[in-house]
């Protein structure tokens, strides 16, 4: 069978790894040479120019490595990919391959806030000029292309509050002026959405989260068709953003679980936003799943399922994060998400911290705001533990 002929679980386990097993093993190995030896000198050059499939060199590919890329590949739809350090790696190499000064980027206002501060202080060093719309405002995004880009930079779902956007509607604008549209899918990720059958060009994931799964790797992948990735490894490989072999193992073995977790993750998330909604402390939930999120038909149609990451607002703003957040016995207070492991916390500390208040707060972000990635517990320990957090705040605020 081919992979085409195969669910996306079977995938998950299997894809992109026969070709590196060796001597009888079932897993690929962890190959930490950093050169490869060749006896035939022409065999070597060949391999060396990209004539004959093969290592030389650890910063320029690995096998460990290869096989990562491979099922990510696969898991996508794509025809290639390449891997980097960090998912921050994979959108500043990205973007440093495609865009030259005068050249012109739009985006949204609201992304992870890594990605924003690229568009907000890096990008304009360059004479790039960056244009963020209202994310979710699809007429003011198309606004933008249509004056004119070099690429179409979307986000969706956004990092930390969940905005959505039309992923067809969007590739539709950036192609019609000749723009590249790049998509960062880590939220999505591929058991949720397939953002190249929806005529995106290239995609990006912090492989860190939801595909390795237990926060003990870092690393980003980009996938799409070979004439652009091989274009953004010629720059990876010379600036030197490798993924590690053993982050490349850890990453490959988590992602044997991936349909799995993601399952779980969006059942928790699911249950615990209607749990939220419930809570007189909060204001607002944010979730696509949910029938009132703004854009939950755009959702519905562009996803399979709507993710394991939900935020919401509380009453009190940063007073009630710092009240409530501690008393949580089953939430890992920090910067991560993806994990098996539930993980909280305000966006001033996860996802943007490097912004000030303000530019939080233009980004339409609250700083009463919590980010929940949703882990694989059972969902009944999880509520209730959220539920004795409320009742000691709801108790001191009475007193």
């Amino acid at each position: 069978m081919t992979h085409k002929d195969i669910q996306v679980g079977t995938k998950a386990v299997w894809a992109g790894e026969k070709e590196y097993l060796v001597h009888g093993a079932t897993q690929v190995p962890v190959v930490l040479s950093v050169a490869y030896t060749y006896d035939d000198m022409d065999e070597w050059y060949d391999v060396a120019t990209g004539k004959k499939k093969g290592h030389i060199y650890g910063r320029n590919t690995n096998p460990t490595v290869q096989a990562f890329e491979d099922k990510v590949k696969i898991l996508e739809g794509a025809e290639a990919a390449t891997s980097f350090s960090t998912g921050m790696a994979a959108i500043s190499n990205t973007l440093a391959t495609f865009l030259l000064p005068g050249d012109r980027i739009v985006s949204v206002k609201d992304t992870y806030g890594g990605t924003n501060k690229i568009f907000t202080e890096f990008l304009p060093r360059q004479n790039i000029e960056v244009s963020l719309a209202e994310t979710g405002n699809h007429e003011s995004i198309e606004a933008e292309v249509a004056k004119g880009c070099k690429i179409l930079y979307l986000e969706t779902p956004t990092n930390p509050t969940v905005k959505i956007t039309d992923i067809e509607r969007m590739a539709k604008a950036g192609h019609a002026v000749g723009a590249l549209v790049i998509i960062d899918n880590t939220f999505g990720t591929p058991i949720n959405q397939n953002p190249l059958e929806l005529g995106v060009d290239l995609v990006i994931h912090s492989a860190t989260k939801f595909l390795g799964g237990h926060a003990d790797a870092l690393g980003g992948v980009l996938v799409g068709s070979h004439e652009l990735v091989e274009q953004v490894y010629h720059y990876r490989e010379i600036n030197g953003a490798t993924m590690d072999p053993m982050a490349a193992y850890l990453t490959l073995r988590g992602m044997k679980t991936l349909h799995l977790r993601v399952r779980e993750q969006c059942k928790n998330a699911m249950e615990l936003a209607k749990y939220l909604q419930t809570k007189e402390l909060v204001e607002d939930v944010f979730y696509p799943g949910l029938e009132t999120h703004p854009n939950h038909d755009i959702a519905k149609k562009q996803m399979k399922d709507f993710g394991g990451m939900l935020s919401f607002a509380v009453k009190g703003g940063v007073d009630t994060v710092r009240d409530l957040l501690p008393k949580l016995q089953y939430a890992h207070r920090a910067a991560n998400l993806g994990a098996v492991e539930t993980t909280v916390g305000p966006a001033r500390t996860t996802s943007h911290v490097e912004c000030t208040p303000e530019e939080r707060a233009a980004m339409g972000i609250p700083e009463g705001l919590i980010r929940v990635s949703c882990g694989i517990e059972n969902i009944e320990d999880i509520i209730a533990d959220f539920e004795q957090a409320f009742k000691h705040v709801e108790s001191a605020l009475k007193v």
